[in-house]
């Protein structure tokens, strides 16, 4: 009874509380807050999905503005315009924000800054150099270039215009590959304010009237709160197989995996380790330019590779390997920008190193082709026994543990050391041991 008092007393303490409680909203009206999102890699598939989920929350959590804080050395084209878009159709204020000191906004990160709704830098950076190159080592005639270049110029004057920015300089960054300082960009009214911090930014953006797909709108920032948003683990390991150093690697285990999973049927864990490892590097080539003429070299080297072990070449196909996984390797990713492509760094230790195991199982395989047999009849000639009986044309010898019947050319005196020298069914040939 005592318990049922205590427990109806405390409920009729307590709801009330919790009652008002739910009609208090954690974020007040009177503390508005800011998302930050922030972006320091190259421009790709994943940096997109980040994006447009950052838009989205702001949009709904009551975000007076999204601020993405940007160091970028550029990135896919086809990921750049899909941010651009999503930017220019957002619902709430974009600030784009190059930062910290050092970072820089180039290539794809010009046009996502020229497509923010204020642009902003840290002292300290820099922001151009959009000129256009083509993905996958492919080489591009006068004419085709020409119309990448004008494309590209259209695309970027169209963006400057549409925000008040200035066109030529977007112009000139596309076709001759400029770039300035932070102060430079706010004299030539590429950005329109340079800020140390994100606490000066919201200070200086406030009472700011910008043009969102909904209308216009007055930013009120100078109490506001940021709140950064941080990829998850998700993206995070997206992000990371995204890179051409990373997803190479994963081919190469994949690869490898496979094979000793061939070569030894059964060990079940190289073969799970190689189909993983592959099914992620597969997934990591959709996000970047490849020459899938890169792949099938190296998948001929490794066929070479595994012929050798099956058929004594002299080196020969693994030589052929050797030469056709270097090639591979180097056009696997050939892209005019180093942060497409496969690191030296990483390319010769790998070549080196699966060359290595090849090799070595080659030269293993060789050596066991050339040894003598060590099992079965085969594996007896050579060995050597104890005479247990006189040996005239027949007798008894004892090896491995086993008595056997015995032959030879000469006679054998009891207990004398013998070597055989053939082995018939259940006789051996043997001759006195010299």
């Amino acid at each position: 009874m005592f318990n049922r008092k205590f427990c109806y007393t405390v409920l009729l303490i307590f709801s009330p509380l919790v009652f008002l409680l739910s009609l208090t909203p954690f974020t007040s009206a009177k503390n508005p807050h800011v998302n930050v999102a922030k972006i320091d890699s190259i421009i790709n598939p994943v940096v997109v999905e980040f994006i447009a989920e950052s838009i989205e929350r702001s949009s709904k959590d009551g975000a007076e503005c999204l601020i993405i804080q940007l160091d970028t050395p550029g990135g896919l084209d086809l990921s750049m315009r899909k941010i651009v878009k999503n930017m220019l159709n957002a619902d709430i204020p974009i600030i784009v924000y190059v930062s910290p000191g050092g970072a820089r906004a180039a290539s794809a990160g010009v046009m996502i800054t020229m497509a923010s709704n204020i642009a902003a830098m840290s002292p300290g950076t820099n922001i151009g150099a959009a000129h256009p190159v083509t993905m996958g080592g492919q080489k591009i005639d006068k004419e085709m270039e020409k119309k990448v270049v004008n494309d590209a110029v259209a695309y970027i004057k169209s963006i400057a215009e549409e925000r008040g920015r200035n066109a030529k300089w977007a112009e000139e960054t596309v076709r001759k590959s400029v770039s300035v300082t932070e102060k430079e960009a706010l004299n030539l009214k590429v950005i329109d304010l340079i800020a140390p911090d994100i606490k000066t930014l919201l200070l200086e953006i406030n009472g700011k009237k910008v043009k969102t797909a909904k209308g216009t709108f007055t930013l009120n920032t100078k109490d506001a709160e940021p709140v950064f948003i941080n990829m998850g683990i998700r993206h995070n390991i997206l992000n990371i197989l995204s890179n051409p150093n990373i997803a190479y690697v994963l081919m190469m285990i994949g690869f490898l995996g496979l094979y000793f999973e061939l070569a030894h049927p059964g060990v079940i864990f190289p073969g799970v380790i190689g189909a993983i490892s592959l099914i992620l590097a597969f997934f990591a080539f959709q996000t970047l330019p490849i020459n899938y003429a890169g792949i099938l070299l190296i998948v001929l080297a490794i066929i070479l590779f595994i012929v050798e072990v099956k058929v004594t070449s002299f080196g020969l196909l693994t030589i052929g390997g050797i030469v056709s996984m270097l090639l591979g390797s180097l056009m696997l990713f050939e892209s005019p920008v180093p942060y497409l492509r496969v690191s030296w760094a990483v390319l010769i230790p790998v070549v080196l190193g699966t060359s290595a195991l090849f090799i070595l199982s080659a030269t293993l395989a060789f050596r066991a082709y050339l040894s003598k047999p060590t099992t079965g009849m085969e594996g007896l000639v050579g060995e050597i026994g104890t005479a247990k009986t006189e040996i005239l044309q027949e007798g008894k010898v004892f090896i491995h543990g086993e008595y056997w019947n015995a032959y030879s050319d000469e006679a054998i005196p009891e207990g004398e050391k013998v070597r055989v020298l053939k082995v018939d069914s259940l006789w051996m040939k043997v001759e006195r041991l010299a």
